[in-house]
């Protein structure tokens, strides 16, 4: 069974607890534990996976809890490394599950899609993108060959709504959702409105924020185009998150639990920090749009962790959606358009 040595009490009932992510340079997932008087709580859960169970289960008993005990499980987002290991607490402990209803219909919309559907929804987005022949033929041998397509996985259905604005139903504690989509549609944060631990030795501010993928000390969240075959909504991902990161500047917690790197305190300067970073950015792109560019191409071009060649595959995909999400925002700004008549379309700045 997998040790844990990093489980860290943040006081006032509240823990952490470390589920590593596989073959992931994140590391892991940052599972939170909040006690309450029907038994503990959990935010996020961690990746499907065995080793990544073992982790959370031995998190659990140095917490002096165990998973036959937890009483819920709050979901900040649906994606795998947060919500994976949901459904397996719930049969462990017959634990509700908890999210926002926006993400809850991708859930449900995942589970009963046909595998062989999303390979042929990448397939086509990626190719009204722009992307070269070479990269759309592994996705075209798979769906041939009958290959399960993305996401590959059937994660649990939830069993409550997470209702913005509204307080969550856990007795002892005052804890209400934050709505902020941007990462996904349906993200949350969660506010604990409660006195700090150290609220007594001068720390500013008020309450806690678990930020899940949201709020980050170092890293920004990947925000692209959100991933769903049934859904044609034409969305601004960029614009929401931006207009969600003041909603959660404005709250100004005494402290953010993140569900990645480690806590950290003055969210406003950390949202201020985020807001430029992506007038940078978007700036850069209309320099680069000076040249009618297809999303694939402005993709090769944007800056990322590391020189295009050396982006793994599917990391090129979430870049290319990141890039069309950049071009959504600046098209909705009305600093820059698609060119008429282009296949793939292309973008230029205005």
């Amino acid at each position: 069974m997998a040790q844990v040595t990093r489980v860290t009490e943040h006081g006032g009932g509240v823990w952490s607890i470390p589920v590593p992510i596989p073959d992931n340079p994140l590391g892991h997932t940052l599972v939170h534990l909040l006690d309450t008087d029907r038994g503990p709580v959990l935010i996020d859960t961690g990746w499907d996976d065995p080793t990544a169970w073992d982790t959370l289960t031995a998190g659990l008993a140095a917490c002096g809890t165990s998973v036959a005990e937890v009483h819920g499980v709050l979901v900040t987002h649906h994606h795998p490394d947060h919500h994976g290991l949901s459904g397996q607490v719930r049969e462990a402990s017959g634990a509700w599950i908890a999210m926002h209803a926006a993400d809850a219909q991708v859930v449900r919309r995942t589970r009963e899609a046909e595998p062989s559907r999303w390979l042929l929804y990448l397939e086509e987005k990626l190719s009204a993108a722009g992307a070269p022949e070479e990269h759309l033929a592994p996705l075209r041998a798979a769906r041939a060959a009958g290959r399960a397509g993305l996401p590959g996985q059937r994660p649990a259905l939830p069993d409550r709504e997470i209702v913005p604005g509204e307080l969550l139903d856990l007795p002892g504690r005052r804890l209400r959702a934050v709505w902020t989509p941007g990462h996904t549609p349906g993200h949350v944060c969660l506010h604990l409105e409660e006195a700090h631990p150290a609220a007594g030795e001068g720390m500013p501010g008020h309450g806690r924020l678990f930020s899940g993928d949201h709020l980050l000390p170092e890293i920004t969240p990947h925000i692209g185009l959100y991933e769903d075959p049934d859904d044609t909504t034409v969305i601004d991902p960029l614009g929401d998150y931006l207009d969600s990161l003041e909603r959660v500047a404005a709250l100004a917690p005494a402290e953010v639990l993140p569900a990645h790197q480690y806590a950290f305190t003055d969210a406003p300067a950390r949202v201020r920090a985020l807001l430029s970073h992506h007038e940078e950015r978007l700036a850069g792109l209309l320099t680069l749009l000076t040249t009618p560019l297809t999303p694939w191409q402005l993709a090769e071009s944007m800056e990322w962790n590391r020189p295009w060649e050396q982006i793994p595959y599917g990391s090129r995909n979430i870049a290319v959606s990141e890039a069309e999400a950049h071009l959504r925002r600046l098209v909705k700004l009305g600093r820059a358009e698609a060119v008429p008549g282009g296949n793939p379309v292309m973008y230029q700045a205005i």
